[in-house]
């Protein structure tokens, strides 16, 4: 029955909190900012979650790396995606840096005992507000070869692996936080680049979930992509065969604002084919779909979803101690910091 991932409000864990989790709709919750001060106080958090709600819960983060960095002071200085083909001009060090980063960021993670951060970002192109630098390239070859790496990384760590925003959210000026974007492109156009890397990528077995984009693609169907049954059942499942879980983008964000209050967001991204939805910054909202929301489903549907859920958590554990005492961690750590601070200054300097 599970299906919610709702955030927190601050630093500690609240006992109104405790009851919200353990309701049978919600599968897990995702941590911001506002939940960090430091790294033992952020583990102590997941400490008392773990320990307090008396079920497994999914518990995920936005660390990408880059801007999109919840956990900061005392963590690597993880790169922005854009960075690696900007900065380096040979290919296999390219490759090395994104893996790296990519092993960096999921082993931090899963040293917090935290099971997944939603990366990569498979968006072609910089110009988006809500994308800029996340994106690895603008065209599709680098930006398939370094997700590649950064997805070994990833994987060496233990942690699944989610390409967002489906099928590409690089060639809208508009951020979806905010509005609802419209991609007015040809259909013709998007297959043949925006959707290549989560193409190849799924063709490749190398995505565990996917994050569909709320932008309405207005030459293929007129619903933001993460509540169209085109582009989750008859493209992702269909034609491109994913068998893996389904997130929604954040149902919070304006532009989800388009299908609905949010019961009908909720109710539209389930029946559109989302396995997951992720709600946050809207306690109130949060309070109505756990009120309102039927979730109905057959036995077999259950048991899919379910089990694509439980490929989510993380496959390694291991403590903060122990991974920093690593040759690995300890080469990355100062090498990944100087790089970012790099790209920081060849930003400013542009």
């Amino acid at each position: 029955m599970s299906t919610l991932l709702i955030d927190l409000k601050g630093q500690q864990l609240t006992q109104e909190e405790v009851e919200l989790l353990e309701h049978p709709l919600v599968a897990g919750l995702i941590l911001f900012s506002r939940n960090f001060y430091d790294r033992e106080q952020i583990q102590a958090l997941i400490k008392d979650i773990r320990q307090r709600v008396k079920k497994s819960l999914l518990i995920t983060v936005d660390q990408e790396g880059g801007r999109v960095q919840r956990f900061r002071d005392g963590f690597t200085q993880l790169p922005a995606m854009q960075s690696f083909a900007e900065i380096c001009s040979d290919h296999q060090e390219q490759q090395r840096l994104a893996l790296e980063s990519g092993w960096q960021m999921a082993a931090e993670m899963t040293a917090l005992d935290i099971d997944l951060s939603f990366a990569p970002v498979l968006d072609l192109g910089h110009q988006c507000k809500a994308i800029g630098d996340r994106s690895f390239s603008g065209d599709i070859e680098p930006a398939i070869r370094l997700a590649t790496a950064f997805i070994h990384g990833m994987k060496q760590a233990g942690m699944a692996t989610t390409g967002k925003h489906f099928p590409g959210h690089g060639h809208v000026i508009a951020d979806s936080h905010l509005e609802t974007p419209y991609d007015e492109r040809p259909s013709a156009v998007i297959f043949e680049q925006d959707i290549q890397p989560f193409q190849q990528l799924i063709a490749n077995n190398l995505l565990d979930a996917i994050m569909p984009a709320h932008v309405i693609y207005t030459q293929c169907d007129n619903q933001p992509a993460s509540g169209s049954s085109y582009w989750l059942q008859t493209i992702l499942r269909q034609q491109f065969a994913f068998q893996g879980a389904i997130f929604s983008d954040d149902l919070g964000m304006k532009g989800a604002g388009f299908m609905g209050d949010f019961v009908e967001r909720s109710e539209k991204a389930l029946h559109a084919g989302c396995d997951l939805l992720l709600l946050c910054n809207e306690p109130d909202g949060v309070v109505q779909v756990l009120d309102k929301l039927k979730l109905q489903e057959n036995a077999p549907h259950f048991e899919q979803r379910q089990q694509r859920l439980r490929s989510l958590f993380k496959q390694k554990s291991f403590s903060w101690n122990e991974l920093t005492k690593t040759e690995r961690w300890l080469n990355n750590h100062k090498t990944l910091n100087v790089f970012q601070q790099s790209w920081l200054e060849k930003k400013n300097d542009e």
